[in-house]
């Protein structure tokens, strides 16, 4: 395979990377950045005219700021996560054995990789989508996701100081005309300015407290190399080794110290390109390529260890608000971005989810002829299944052996 095709099937091509920004979530981001900075140019050279030497230096500041955030955004945007190719399998055939399978991408998740629903791929070192770029953010594309979160809130504060200050000349334009006019520059806004200054203060306050705040997290996580993913896989495993008194401590492979991690993603010396191809990653001493991905694989066996059968006794369509199902149903919905499963009656589902008045399961279906045929999954209504009887008589006997254990 070579390197240009290998790097079509990892980035996709350049007619679908710009497809990309046809999408609310870019749209909004964009329209937010040249809102801000047009409202703040408008400001800027009547409040602090370019005419003298600060006047001027700020000038180019202000002006960089934006450069900046869409030098990085469009980064973040084109470059894309990485994908694991479509069909991959790993050279070994041995490691098959060590890596989960994904059913939609017909391939072998490389070991840090998840599938995302949006994106319809397999992506190296997923930490989430992110809808305002449209893509997820991951391994090849994370140090210029951060840039962005970086620069914008620095240059919305910057718009800020120029904004707010303005506002407050055009509205006291007369006093400072009659008392004041010698020593500061005037402002003067229209109507429609003024509420154009005024949505603009709120917004970039907005992007400063909203996406100041997602920096922070991101760059908890980088110092730890640890995705929001892999923090809830290293959760879960140290509660199974509790659950089941496993006395080895699960040790994360890839936490090599806080500057070494964060010289991971953003590789400050050669050409700035995020350390590992995606597939292969720096390791702590003890642990090896799979280790996180065999600690993957024994939480969903255990995960399908303890799922219930239900038979489907009513009808479902998937609406988001079944009302016919009830109103608690309609009032306590999930929080998740998993879709919502059409039921038939009879169907059978394997549940692993459950809240109060909703369940989360895949439907069992006939692999005789095909093991990895895709499965249907999501979330419905609880009233309309019941438990089968075979795991009913599972659930039973569960409960005789843990009653006489005590």
């Amino acid at each position: 395979m070579t390197s240009l095709v290998r790097r079509k099937m990892c980035f996709g091509t350049s007619s679908g990377r710009l497809s990309q920004l046809c999408h609310f979530g870019p749209i909004i981001a964009i329209f937010l950045i040249c809102f801000i900075t047009y409202s703040g140019f408008l400001c800027l050279i009547q409040w602090w005219p370019p005419i003298t030497l600060s006047g001027q230096i700020n000038f180019i500041i202000y002006l960089t700021w934006p450069l900046l955030i869409f030098y990085n955004y469009f980064n973040a945007v084109f470059l894309g996560p990485g994908f694991v190719p479509l069909n991959w399998r790993p050279e070994n055939k041995e490691d098959e054995k060590k890596l989960q399978f994904c059913k939609i991408c017909n391939s072998f998740k490389a070991p840090r990789s998840h599938h995302c629903k949006k994106c319809q791929r397999c992506v190296f070192k997923m930490d989430h989508h992110c809808p305002w770029i449209n893509t997820c953010c991951g391994h090849f594309n994370h140090a210029s996701f951060v840039y962005f979160l970086l620069s914008a809130p620095l240059g919305c504060s910057h718009a800020l100081i120029v904004l707010a200050p303005s506002l407050y000349r055009a509205l006291y334009r007369n006093y400072y005309i009659f008392y004041r006019h010698t020593q500061v520059p005037l402002v003067n806004l229209s109507v429609y300015q003024m509420i154009a200054c005024l949505f603009a203060i709120g917004m970039a306050f907005g992007v400063v407290i909203a996406v100041g705040m997602l920096f922070y997290v991101q760059m908890k996580s980088i110092v730890r190399n640890r995705t929001g993913i892999e923090d809830w896989i290293i959760k879960k495993a140290k509660h199974r080794r509790e659950q089941n008194n496993i006395e080895e401590k699960f040790v994360y492979p890839y936490d090599l110290g806080k500057l070494e991690n964060m010289r991971q993603v953003f590789n400050w010396s050669g050409n700035f390109r995020p350390i590992g191809n995606g597939f292969e990653w720096n390791l702590v001493d003890g642990c090896d390529q799979f280790t996180l991905s065999l600690e993957q694989i024994a939480q969903k066996e255990e995960k399908k260890a303890h799922s219930v059968r239900y038979v489907a006794i009513r009808e479902y369509n998937g609406a988001f608000f079944p009302i016919i199902h009830g109103c608690k149903a309609c009032c306590c919905i999930p929080i998740s971005d998993d879709p919502r499963m059409p039921v038939s009656i009879n169907e059978e589902i394997m549940v692993t989810r459950w809240q109060k008045h909703w369940l989360y399961g895949e439907k069992v279906v006939s692999k005789s002829n095909n093991p990895k045929i895709k499965t249907k999954k999501g979330w419905f209504p609880s009233k309309i299944v019941k438990i089968h009887p075979s795991s009913l008589e599972k659930l039973e006997q569960d409960q005789f052996e843990h009653e006489k254990k005590e």
